[in-house]
C-alpha cells in the first residue's frame, strides 16, 4: 500500500506542478547524491547545500551533494576497493555497468561540490585533499575523468565508504527527471567539507532535525526525497549506526498533489 505524507512548502518551491511541452513524460538520466554524515555535539549531523537559485534543476532547494552520472564513469579502469559492482548492482536493481558508473558518480560528485573524497592510497584513506586542489576544478570542467585523476595520483576509490540509502525517481510532469540512487558515507576523518562548489550559495553541516525545522518556518526549501531523508537520518544517534544499518532499496517515484500551500505526497513503487 502506498504511504501517504502531508507537509508545508513555501508556493514557489517548483515542484509538482509543471508539465512537459509536449505531455510526453522525460526519460530519467542517472544521477548519484551522497549523504555526508558526521557526528556533531547534539548528534548525527548532516552536509547540506543551498543551491543557486537560478540552476535549472532543484534552483533555489537544499540538497545533498551530487549530480548526474557522466559517460566516463563507467571506465573500468578505476582502481576500486570494496564491495564489487555486481553487489552494488545488487542493491539498486541495476546491470553491473550503472552500478559501476553510479558508485564512480557518487565518488566523484562529492569530491567536485564538497571537496570530500572517498578514496586512499593504499589502503590509507586520504586526510588532506589540499594537493588535489587543481584536479578538482579540471573535473568540474570535465577537463579530467575520474579514472585520469585517480590513476595520476594513485588513488583507490573507496566503494567501502559508502553504503546504499534509497533511490528516488522524479515524477514524469517534471521537465527535468532523474533517476537518482542515493548513497551515505561518514565524513573521513581530518577531511573537511566546503561550499567551493559554482551550483551552491551556501553549505554547512545541520542537524536533520534542525533542518526539517527551517523547512516548516520557511527558512529553506526541501524536496520531498530530501526531508523524507533527513527524517530517517534523526532516528539515529551516530552518523556510524546510520551508515551501518540494511535497507532494502526499491524505486520511489511520489505523486506529489500541490493543495493551495501544501502539497500531498504519496510514495508508489516507480
Amino acid at each position: 500500500m502506498a504511504e501517504e505524507l502531508t507537509f508545508d512548502i513555501p508556493v514557489g518551491a517548483g515542484v509538482g506542478t509543471r508539465a512537459n511541452a509536449d505531455g510526453e513524460p522525460v526519460t530519467p538520466k542517472d544521477a548519484a547524491t551522497v549523504i555526508l554524515l558526521r557526528d556533531g555535539a547534539d548528534g548525527v549531523e548532516v552536509f547540506l547545500q543551498h543551491r543557486v537559485k537560478g540552476m535549472p534543476f532543484a534552483g533555489g532547494m537544499t540538497v545533498f551533494p551530487g549530480g548526474g552520472v557522466d559517460s566516463r564513469d563507467v571506465d573500468a579502469s578505476v582502481s576500486w576497493a570494496g564491495p564489487e559492482p555486481a553487489w552494488w548492482a545488487e542493491r539498486f536493481g541495476c546491470d553491473e555497468s550503472l552500478a559501476r558508473a553510479l558508485v564512480c558518480a557518487a565518488v566523484r560528485e562529492t569530491f567536485e561540490e564538497s571537496g570530500v573524497l572517498l578514496a586512499s592510497t593504499g589502503d590509507t584513506v586520504v586526510t588532506d585533499t589540499t594537493p588535489y586542489h587543481d584536479a578538482r576544478e579540471k573535473l568540474v570542467s570535465r577537463e579530467l575523468s575520474l579514472a585520469a585523476f585517480l590513476e595520476a595520483n594513485g588513488l583507490t576509490l573507496r566503494a567501502d565508504l559508502l553504503r546504499p540509502w534509497a533511490n528516488w525517481v522524479t515524477p514524469p510532469q517534471e521537465p527535468r527527471r532523474y533517476d537518482t540512487c542515493f548513497f551515505v558515507a561518514v565524513l573521513p576523518e581530518g577531511q573537511q567539507a566546503d561550499s567551493a562548489t559554482s551550483e551552491a550559495v551556501g553549505s554547512g553541516w545541520q542537524r536533520p532535525e534542525e533542518a526539517i525545522a527551517d523547512a516548516k518556518e520557511g527558512r529553506r526549501m526541501l524536496m520531498p526525497p530530501t526531508w523524507i531523508t533527513l527524517a530517517e537520518l534523526g532516528e539515529f544517534e551516530s552518523a556510524a549506526t546510520a551508515q551501518a544499518v540494511e535497507r532494502e532499496i526499491s524505486k520511489i517515484m511520489p505523486t506529489l498533489v500541490r493543495e493551495g500551500d501544501k502539497i500531498r505526497v504519496v510514495l508508489d513503487p516507480a
